[in-house]
């Protein structure tokens, strides 16, 4: 098994490409491609996947203690990242993530993000 080193922290939105859409748009699949700074990524093979729904600031307490357990596992609303560690049709490796955080009136639905290029050992 490989594993990973930064190259570039990157951090920027990117705009996301699925063949099928999603079936629940708050808990997508990895996408098939992403567009970052015009330009297109095709993803050829998902290396890893996983997800975070640890709430932060304030958002780490403000739920009832009986509602923390339940949402460690599958989040709540607008609380959590889904991150997918992807090879490309240019050979790089990146980390793209899903957050589900909604960006104001206009982006209630969260965002997409281009995290870092890797190296691979």
């Amino acid at each position: 098994m490989s594993d990973y080193y930064p190259l570039h922290f990157i951090d920027d939105p990117i705009d996301v490409i699925f063949d099928t859409p999603p079936v629940r748009e708050k808990a997508p699949p990895c996408p098939n491609a992403f567009v970052w700074q015009e330009k297109t990524y095709r993803v050829l093979e998902t290396l890893e996947e996983w997800h975070d729904y640890d709430r932060k600031g304030r958002m780490a307490t403000n739920m009832r203690p009986a509602h923390i357990e339940a949402a460690a596992s599958r989040g709540s609303w607008g609380v959590g990242r889904f991150f997918f560690r992807v090879r490309v049709d240019s050979g790089q490796i990146f980390e793209v993530y899903y957050d589900r955080a909604p960006k104001g009136q206009k982006q209630k639905k969260g965002a997409w993000f281009i995290k870092a290029e890797l190296g691979e050992t």
